[in-house]
């Protein structure tokens, strides 16, 4: 059996994040999650009890990741360990579409910075 999901048909999650957050799968392994963010929306600071991949779709946006900062792009990956303070940032006039891959699934919470 092949599972197919659409963003489109994905209800929004309540998070303290701004943009439209949308977690498109869950399981033992992993979770994976839509986000778009708007000009000047943003992640709240925050630190994740797992590790995480960020997978640009559309537009860009800044990366911070501890004290470093880059910038992801569409077909980009970057990476953000467990345990280490991250937050994403739309700063441009354009949509920032990206994947947010969590391995594996979280069992502690997210530490709201």
């Amino acid at each position: 059996m092949i599972e197919k999901i659409l963003v489109s048909e994905t209800d929004l999650a309540e998070t303290p994040h701004e943009g439209e957050v949308r977690k498109l799968y869950d399981f033992e392994h992993a979770t994976v999650v839509h986000i778009k963010l708007e000009p000047g929306e943003k992640l709240h600071p925050h630190i994740t009890p797992v590790d995480a991949l960020f997978y640009g779709l559309e537009g860009e946006g800044t990366v911070l990741i501890g004290e470093n900062e880059t910038t992801l792009r569409k077909d980009e990956l970057v990476f953000s360990p467990k345990k280490i303070k991250h937050q994403l940032i739309n700063g441009t006039a354009e949509s920032f579409r990206f994947l947010v891959i969590k391995t594996p699934a979280a069992k502690e919470k997210t530490i709201l910075l």
